[in-house]
């Protein structure tokens, strides 16, 4: 009864909501989250939980995937890719420089299901496409790493060089869009994931042929502009921010970070000074953007929008720079005026102001976790980071840090957490589990 009680109050919230302005704070509809930088505003999920312990359900996955699970109401969206038919001799990509790699040896269904948030039960499952993927990928990615993103009516779930689909809560697909084929860097996959604001869908494909950022009106599918993009590969997904009454899309490539205009998709600035291989979401607050990359360099950039046009390289509209411990894989966590980020995807975390970059305190080794591929959240005045081999680290977003808990659950992980209310979902390799009291 209490179940029974609970989802209909949820489904009462979510209607009321949608005639708001504010209905997605409410929810995960996105990679990072419903303010774009890991935290959930109303979130307040358990300390301490364990295979015994503040587990309310765990149910096994099909296929595999990294997306972070989107939650809409009593919905969590996922996406998955699942091998399918007889193997075939593995096929190992051509691309230069192509290591560490999966290799192709299987054709794939490409899923996207919607799990019940109260029981685990799966609501609906839809094959979306069936193919022999064109790459393989990184041996710590998977071929379903984009995450989907949700408004009241839809879920847009992207697959890359496999498509992109709109769907209907009901799981009925609503259009389709085949953008064509990417070719990666070192064939280690696809993973941006697309950015939605208002009526207007945005996908970065950036890679090692014609790069480019299209727009696309949200119910039909239709282009409304795309922009050719003087870059190569990058795992970048957009963010979208309003300055002074403007939407501007912000994507990080590597030889410029650019704001493009929402309404026609011209470039209103741009700034260099980022490295290649860029994978890290920069996030926003208060006109200002950050964001950070790591590969054969180290280079994070506080970008202060007003004013803001033409090539700002090394200019004061570049508030603050740093040169050391900046993040790779994992995408920063930006909470109350603190920055959060990884050194590389080490178990090294680094605190710093926002607003001028200071360290406080500094870089610091998580204790008791290893290798990170999943991007921190936070909630409740808490920070939450899991490491690959499934533990989660929970400590205060204070000046100095304190250790709360360290948990640990039977699987691997390498999908970012989603909180809503008193819930975290993580995804795991084989299991989603939602951690509850």
């Amino acid at each position: 009864m209490r179940t029974i009680i609970l989802t209909l109050l949820m489904a009462t919230c979510v209607q009321a909501e949608d005639v708001g302005s504010g209905a997605a704070f409410r929810h995960w509809p996105q990679w990072r989250g419903p303010l774009g930088t890991g935290v959930s505003p109303d979130g307040n999920p358990p300390i301490e939980w364990s295979e015994d312990k503040n587990v309310q359900w765990k149910v096994e996955l099909p296929g595999r995937g990294h997306a972070t699970p989107i939650i809409w109401g009593n919905r969590i969206f996922l996406t998955a890719a699942v091998p399918t038919g007889p193997k075939l001799k593995p096929r190992k990509s051509g691309r230069p420089g192509a290591h560490d790699n999966l290799a192709v040896s299987q054709r794939h269904r490409f899923i996207a299901l919607a799990i019940d948030r109260q029981t685990g039960k799966t609501l609906w499952k839809k094959t979306l496409n069936e193919a022999l993927p064109i790459e393989g990928a990184h041996y710590t990615a998977s071929l379903a790493s984009a995450s989907p993103v949700a408004d009241a009516e839809h879920v847009f779930a992207f697959f890359g060089s496999h498509g992109l689909f709109c769907l209907d809560h009901e799981g009925t697909v609503v259009w389709r869009k085949d953008l064509g084929r990417m070719h990666t860097k070192h064939a280690h996959g696809e993973g941006a994931s697309p950015a939605l604001h208002g009526s207007t869908l945005i996908i970065n494909w950036d890679h090692e042929d014609e790069s480019f950022i299209v727009a696309l009106d949200k119910a039909t599918g239709k282009e409304r502009w795309r922009k050719p993009r003087k870059e190569v590969t990058s795992w970048a997904t957009p963010i979208v921010v309003e300055q002074n009454g403007r939407a501007q899309v912000i994507v990080c490539g590597t030889s410029r970070v650019r704001g493009y205009d929402l309404s026609d998709g011209s470039i209103l600035w741009e700034c260099g000074g980022l490295s290649a291989n860029i994978v890290a979401t920069p996030v926003y607050s208060d006109g200002v953007v950050i964001a950070g990359s790591s590969y054969e360099k180290r280079a994070m950039l506080a970008i202060r929008l007003a004013g803001s046009s033409g090539d700002i390289t090394d200019t004061e509209h570049v508030i603050w720079s740093r040169r050391r411990g900046t993040p790779y894989v994992p995408s920063p966590l930006l909470y109350d005026g603190a920055l959060y980020f990884h050194a590389h995807y080490q178990s090294v975390l680094t605190r710093l102001n926002a607003k001028n970059g200071e360290e406080n305190p500094g870089p610091f080794r998580l204790p008791g976790i290893g290798n990170v591929y999943a991007s921190a959240v936070g909630a409740a005045g808490r920070v939450y980071i899991t490491d690959i081999e499934g533990t989660t680290l929970v400590f205060t977003n204070e000046d100095k840090p304190r250790i709360l808990a360290r948990n640990v659950l039977d699987d691997r992980f390498n999908a970012s957490a989603a909180i809503v209310g008193q819930q975290m979902l993580l995804r795991g390799e084989k299991y989603l589990y939602s951690i509850g009291e």
